[in-house]
């Protein structure tokens, strides 16, 4: 195998694939990168978990393949002088890097072991900008939970139906759900899709109108652009029924500034930074929210306005849950759902009759 590229080009497409690579393996060849050269120059990272391909453009003078080890390929690349990249392989699998007067020769594996991308059919396919997945991902992968006994709720919803996009995380503590309607029609699907594998898709998408193309089969799921694939395992199970917990009744609803309310918040818990699991207490009435905290170190009050429906109430909450909550919402203002002291509240658009989003927070005791 023989390319020449660009150190830019190559580097970005390294920094991508290398998100699949597994730093915790019995296998070294899953802790390289695969470098594929044919009609295209191509490089692959897998976990066995989640794969990444990564098309990179090039000169190639004569096809072939190898793997390199991640960390080292990576670590020479950056250091190279911002310039065109030869990469050399020679029979023996031994790589020579060239980039003006830098020349490194590094020990290959044969990629012969290197496990393949599984294949997914293209049957049904959902199709987002890569702005709006991006958007969507952030909006709700916070709320995924970590607890390995509940594997589901490790992975966030995806489900398509009636034209209908949702994506919902639940941890047992908090909800997070956005919702967004589909300009086309695809067959309804429902999915989990791990935590992690979002969280490397929302790091590789770009806030831009390019199309990422969805589609998922054989306990797999495909992200796929013109320039990088990733394939990710699916997990297995019945996910909770989210809209059950959506409760609509309310005792005490209030309108509120998102920025005021998470700036009060983001002070509020500044008085317990040691303990981020100490609550803050809310008292909502008088057209008003007295956000309160006492910690070992002293006390905190805060007050804003706010518009009240119903009835007085005092609450109380872990205000990291609800700053991340605030935090998810692009607009200026919220409403916000109360049934009772010890249940838990609902953030919902003001106006009504839109469902674009809701976040759930479970309230605890004060």
């Amino acid at each position: 195998m023989k390319i020449i590229c660009s150190k830019e080009n190559l580097l970005a497409g390294i920094n991508i694939v290398q998100k699949a690579v597994s730093t915790k393996t019995t296998l070294p060849i899953l802790e390289g990168i695969f470098l594929y050269a044919d009609d295209k120059f191509k490089l692959t990272g897998n976990d066995l978990e989640i794969g990444i391909e990564c098309f990179v453009e090039a000169d190639i003078r004569t096809p072939g393949s190898i793997v390199i080890n991640s960390k080292m390929f990576g670590d020479i690349v950056r250091k190279l002088p911002d310039a065109e990249v030869l990469i050399d392989v020679n029979e023996n699998n031994l790589v020579i890097v060239e980039c003006e007067n830098s020349h490194f020769e590094i020990k290959g594996i044969n990629p012969a072991g290197y496990p393949t991308l599984p294949k997914v059919d293209k049957d049904n396919v959902l199709s987002l900008t890569q702005g709006q997945l991006k958007d969507m991902i952030r909006q709700t992968v916070f709320a995924v939970g970590t607890d390995e006994n509940r594997p589901v709720l490790t992975g966030s919803l995806i489900e398509v139906k009636a034209k209908e996009l949702v994506i919902v995380a639940i941890d047992g503590f908090r909800l997070a759900l956005r919702r967004k309607t589909l300009e086309s029609d695809i067959n309804d699907f429902t999915v989990i899709v791990p935590g992690k594998t979002l969280n490397e898709i929302s790091k590789i998408l770009q806030p831009n109108d390019t199309e990422v193309f969805i589609y998922n089969s054989n306990n797999q799921i495909v992200f796929d652009t013109q320039s990088w694939r990733i394939v990710s395992r699916l997990i297995e199970g019945k996910y909770l029924n989210y809209n059950s917990l959506l409760d609509k009744e309310f005792e005490t609803k209030v309108i509120v500034n998102i920025k005021d309310l998470q700036s009060s918040l983001e002070r509020a818990s500044l008085i317990s930074m040691n303990n981020k699991n100490s609550p803050v207490k809310l008292f909502i009435g008088d057209g008003k929210i007295i956000i309160t905290s006492n910690a070992e170190l002293g006390a905190v009050r805060e007050e804003i306005n706010v518009e009240i429906e119903g009835n007085t109430l005092e609450i109380g909450y872990n205000p990291v849950f609800l700053i991340d909550a605030l935090k998810a919402i692009d607009e200026d203002r919220s409403a916000i759902y109360f049934i009772s002291t010890n249940a838990p509240c609902t953030l919902r658009p003001v106006i009504e009759s839109n469902n674009e989003f809701a976040y759930l927070v479970q309230a605890v005791r004060i």
